[in-house]
């Protein structure tokens, strides 16, 4: 990865990393763009781009930036203008940063003429976006370089760049965590046990997997479902998936020394009941669930806005949940694994939910069959709410690496 632009008459235009999380891929990657930029070329422009121009200073520059300041280089940043620029050996290049968050964003990097552009997690990317930041790239020895976790073997990025890489003229380089002699023995351990399934084939192994079986496949009812624990709980949340031909689920959740447990639940479903209730209705039900319990938040599924209406209106302190429905399942299977999150055995809809909660193979991207996810819904909106909190949850991963 640090040396490949550096040999003579190499036929590679870009080159291409992918693999597992924490394997080294990014840093090696933005420390061989930099040293590569500076050496061929002076008063050019490079496009940095990122999901979010947030995401990008975090997951890259953050750690890039001292370690370039060490080497020699004068690295200036105005972040107003998301713009980078640096000094070296007497060359002098200005880098321009890119959020590819949605396919509106190939918008920002049209009309721009790039030596060459670097794409932190293209796999996140829009495809319009990518390919328009491809374009961008005209100046004469321009060259294309890409890093990302793996997807879906269906995912367009895997379909036309991975398996064309020859093709297309890109080395293609596949990383591992014994890639990074930073990682402890011990530290490779602990990533290992924190994913499962799907998660566990693409972040440890650095596979192009289907998304396929039960969604939370490592959760045994029997094991990891315990009794309520006796109180006192020192705080309390409750999350809200609401629904009125669909069934809405309620649970409550404690805190005791470090750990949430999900202690009740209310689950209905108007279908079965043969009767729909009223946003009122919902909000009496929500009164009976958390009766003389110090709510600090209710964290209601974001479309119910007459519902959110209706709480405040009755006092209840809501937030809005983050319905990012396959980042939000990994944190969850985080938090479970690690224990930071407890579904106890009075919680029946939800833990009836997990054993029958599974992917949608016939989908063509990753997601879950649209059944048996009411109670899934709202223990993720509880879990994305904490890991927001926190910053935590194993953020280092393909889908925005902090959650």
């Amino acid at each position: 990865m640090l040396t490949w632009w550096c040999r003579q008459g190499e036929r590679w235009e870009a080159v291409i990393c992918d693999g597992a999380v924490r394997s080294g891929k990014t840093f090696s990657m933005g420390l061989s763009f930099f040293l590569w930029a500076q050496a061929c070329f002076d008063g050019r422009q490079f496009g940095l781009c990122g999901k979010t121009i947030t995401s990008l200073r975090r997951n890259l520059l953050t750690e890039l930036l001292p370690c370039l300041r060490q080497l020699g280089f004068s690295c200036r940043e105005k972040r107003s203008e998301n713009l980078l620029i640096v000094r070296f050996a007497g060359h002098e290049n200005r880098f321009l940063l890119f959020g590819g968050k949605d396919e509106s964003s190939a918008a920002l990097i049209q009309g721009s003429t790039l030596a060459g552009v670097l794409l932190d997690e293209a796999a996140l990317m829009p495809r319009s976006f990518v390919e328009q930041a491809c374009a961008r790239c005209s100046v004469p020895g321009s060259r294309l370089w890409f890093n990302c976790n793996p997807e879906g073997p269906q995912h367009w990025f895997y379909r036309e760049w991975i398996l064309k890489a020859e093709e297309r003229r890109a080395l293609y380089l596949h990383f591992t965590m014994e890639d990074n002699p930073a990682l402890t023995p011990r530290i490779r351990q602990r990533y290992r046990r924190a994913y499962s399934g799907i998660f566990y084939r693409r972040f440890v192994l650095g596979e192009w997997t289907a998304a396929q079986g039960l969604v939370y496949d490592f959760f045994d009812r029997h094991t990891d479902a315990p009794p309520a624990p006796p109180g006192p709980f020192a705080r309390w949340r409750v999350s809200v998936d609401y629904g009125t031909a669909n069934p809405a689920s309620f649970g409550l959740w404690g805190f005791q020394d470090g750990v949430w447990y999900r202690v009740r639940e209310k689950y209905f479903d108007s279908r079965r009941a043969g009767w729909q209730k009223t946003d009122a209705e919902y909000a009496d039900d929500l009164k009976d669930l958390t009766a003389g319990l110090p709510v600090e938040r209710v964290i209601v599924d974001p479309s119910a806005a007459s519902f959110i209406e209706t709480l405040r209106r009755e006092g209840f302190p809501v937030v809005r949940a983050v319905n990012d429905v396959v980042d939000g399942i990994r944190v969850t299977a985080d938090f479970l694994k690690q224990g930071r999150i407890v579904l106890c055995r009075e919680c029946e809809d939800c833990l009836r939910e997990m054993e029958l909660y599974c992917w949608d193979e016939k989908r063509g991207k990753d997601a879950p069959k649209k059944e048996n996810d009411h109670a899934m819904d709202d223990m993720r909106y509880f879990a994305m709410d904490l890991a927001g909190e926190s910053g935590s949850g194993f953020a280092a991963t393909c889908v925005e690496r902090a959650v």
